[in-house]
């Protein structure tokens, strides 16, 4: 029994001895960063009246823990193109700045410009709620649920020369009946007045569907003025048929 107990001392003292070995911090140094701090002046949403002719922002300013800093600023519009508030559309002006360290910051602000609204016997112009339906052309089926009826707005821009721009020719049915965004909405289609009593319009080029992608191509358009309505159709190549009914806002 005494030499089994002097076997294992050996091994004991060289357990103790290695525990007091040094440990060494691998971590990075830390350091302080501030945030970039932005700031909006007045109102983050703006509502411009139709017979506005022009806007002026306000700005904003940003700082970095307390000092100010480069503000960049940059104007996107929703629908109809463009890289200032320059008419009827809905705009996003987005404020942006970068700390010492590369760290983004970024506030905005709505600017929604109305389109003046027509008599629908000279001009088709205006600001719209849209109702909905979609039909399946394999099968016939018709879908015009709540979530697609009294959608928008809906804004048919005056482009001059009698032309007009839609900003959704499929009325919304995704940007806001499905709440998908502007990101899958059909822009870009125009269509020319030839004589609004007449019905007798011309319509420029087929346009895709945002998201989903594939053509969709303006079939029909007819004005209602003793309603304040417009009805139109368009026809998809994913396979589906839109019929809009556009009435104006007060």
């Amino acid at each position: 029994m005494k030499n089994i107990k002097f076997l294992f001392l050996p091994l004991f003292v060289v357990a103790l001895f290695s525990s007091c070995d040094k440990y060494e911090n691998s971590a990075e140094p830390s350091f302080i960063t501030y945030l970039p701090k932005l700031t909006v002046s007045g109102s983050p949403n703006i509502t411009l009246e139709c017979d506005a002719t022009s806007y002026s922002d306000a700005g904003g300013t940003a700082e970095e823990q307390g000092k100010p800093i480069d503000l960049i600023t940059t104007v996107k519009p929703k629908y109809f193109g463009g890289s200032t508030v320059d008419g009827p559309d809905v705009y996003t002006i987005l404020y942006s700045a970068e700390n010492k360290d590369g760290i983004p910051g970024a506030a905005e602000r709505t600017v929604t410009w109305k389109e003046c609204n027509g008599d629908l016997v000279s001009s088709i112009a205006g600001m719209y709620t849209a109702y909905l339906s979609r039909t399946t052309k394999s099968s016939g089926a018709v879908l015009a649920s709540a979530q697609y009826q009294g959608v928008g707005p809906v804004i048919i821009r005056d482009l001059g020369n009698n032309q007009y721009g839609i900003s959704d020719a499929i009325g919304g049915w995704y940007e806001f009946g499905r709440s998908l965004g502007v990101s899958y909405a059909a822009i870009g289609q125009t269509i020319t007045a030839n004589n609004i009593p007449a019905n007798d319009f011309t319509f420029g080029p087929a346009v895709e569907v945002g998201g989903f992608g594939g053509v969709n191509t303006l079939t029909s358009f007819k004005v209602f003025p003793s309603e304040s309505k417009i009805v139109f159709t368009t026809d998809w190549e994913a396979g589906f048929t839109f019929e809009v009914t556009l009435i104006q806002n007060p």
